[in-house]
């Protein structure tokens, strides 16, 4: 009984130290308000250029060349003359499959399969 009675003793004494140790809060006291200052004007803030608006020149209506070629429409592809560069002209089949990226200095010499008269001479 008399540890209890120790216990009860040092647990009154552990409490009320604790309280102890607080502190009532202090009064705030107010400070006055600092007079309004009048708003700063920033320089404007000056806006990136935006860039050129890209200029688009005409192309040529005649890049590859096909003008002088116009007077094989209606003539057999047999007349087709030979290329100084094979590798800026096509010929090709009305109903043949050919790819369609757009080359402007390639003639594109497109002849009737059944029939085998040139059709059209364009750049392509």
């Amino acid at each position: 009984m008399k540890k209890l009675h120790e216990r009860g003793v040092l647990f009154t004494l552990f409490f009320l130290g604790l309280s102890s140790c607080t502190t009532a809060p202090e009064p705030v006291a107010s400070a006055p308000h600092p007079a309004p200052q009048p708003p700063v004007r920033q320089p404007p803030v000056s806006k990136p250029a935006s860039p050129a608006a890209p200029v688009y020149k005409p192309m040529a209506d005649d890049q590859c060349g096909a003008g002088a070629l116009q007077y094989l429409i209606g003539k057999p592809r047999t007349e087709i003359p030979v290329p100084l560069d094979p590798g800026r002209r096509r010929v090709v089949c009305s109903s043949c499959i050919v790819t369609q990226e757009y080359r402007a200095d390639r003639q594109t010499i497109v002849f009737s399969s059944e029939t085998g008269i040139i059709e059209s001479v364009k750049c392509g």
